[in-house]
């Protein structure tokens, strides 16, 4: 029950945020997303021996993701008289420059020499990659496409989850990656495959009409595949670093990369079909 609860809450407020506020609420949300996906992972690469410096990679993290979201947001500047660079107005190279430069000099002036050096910057790169720039996405998608483009990813991915659940249940019998997720199985792979392509096939005749069935297709399997790749991801830090959950914030679910860790991965390749091939 507390389980369902949760889930209740979970979606009211990310459906109720996308749907009735503008865009910035969606950024806000995704920004609140990314701070605590970061200290849960920051806290897994603590266990697993990095020591990520937590105020400036944190920083690049929040940066990135409003970063890229922006960079879908039309531009104000008159000068600007193209269609494409008003369509990008966002400093994102800056950003992630910026987060590079600034992630290694905290590295230099806190570090002793050794090998922690290379593993502590580059744990503290990743979470920017990892995190922020996906959840970015999502608002972008937002923007450019609208809500109902989102709300056809957030469908693709709860049916795909849904199917590997029940299929994995019903017809489970070998295991897809034992020494990460004993529990996942090929069989509910494919069942989340099949009815993950479907959904999109299907939703995507209504949102994006000019697109054909066979791109959609391929869209669908990708975005499941994907989204079965940032689980296993994530799955693979958390087994790496001995925890059941990335964290206990939300009763019955875990942490927030526990929720979100199949959209890291997919989120990326549906951003860049709305934005470059629809």
């Amino acid at each position: 029950m507390t389980r369902v609860l949760s889930a209740i809450v979970l979606l009211t407020v990310v459906i109720g945020t996308i749907w009735f506020l503008p865009p910035a609420a969606t950024l806000v949300l995704a920004l609140v997303a990314a701070l605590l996906g970061f200290h849960e992972y920051a806290a897994l690469a603590r266990a697993l021996g990095a020591d990520v410096p937590r105020i400036v990679a944190g920083a690049a993290v929040l940066a990135s993701c409003a970063a890229l979201a922006m960079t879908a947001m039309p531009s104000s500047n008159i000068f600007e008289t193209s269609r494409l660079a008003a369509a990008t107005p966002a400093p994102l190279d800056v950003v992630l420059l910026s987060s590079v430069i600034a992630i290694a000099a905290t590295i230099v002036a806190s570090r002793r020499p050794g090998p922690a050096v290379l593993f502590d910057g580059a744990a503290a790169l990743l979470a920017v990659g990892y995190i922020g720039l996906p959840l970015g996405t999502l608002v972008a998608i937002l923007i450019i496409g609208g809500r109902e483009t989102l709300f056809l990813l957030m469908g693709i991915i709860i049916v795909s989850d849904s199917a590997q659940y029940y299929t994995g249940r019903a017809l489970g019998r070998h295991p897809l990656a034992p020494a990460i997720s004993p529990k996942k199985t090929i069989e509910g792979a494919i069942g989340g495959l099949v009815f993950g392509t479907a959904a999109t096939v299907a939703g995507g005749a209504w949102i994006f009409p000019a697109a054909p069935p066979l791109l959609l297709g391929v869209l669908g399997a990708t975005i499941v595949a994907l989204g079965i790749a940032g689980d296993l991801f994530e799955s693979l830090l958390k087994r790496s670093a001995g925890v059941k959950d990335s964290s206990a914030l939300i009763p019955g679910h875990g942490g927030v990369l526990d929720r979100v860790d199949s959209w890291l991965f997919a989120a990326p390749v549906y951003y860049v079909f709305v934005r470059y091939l629809q």
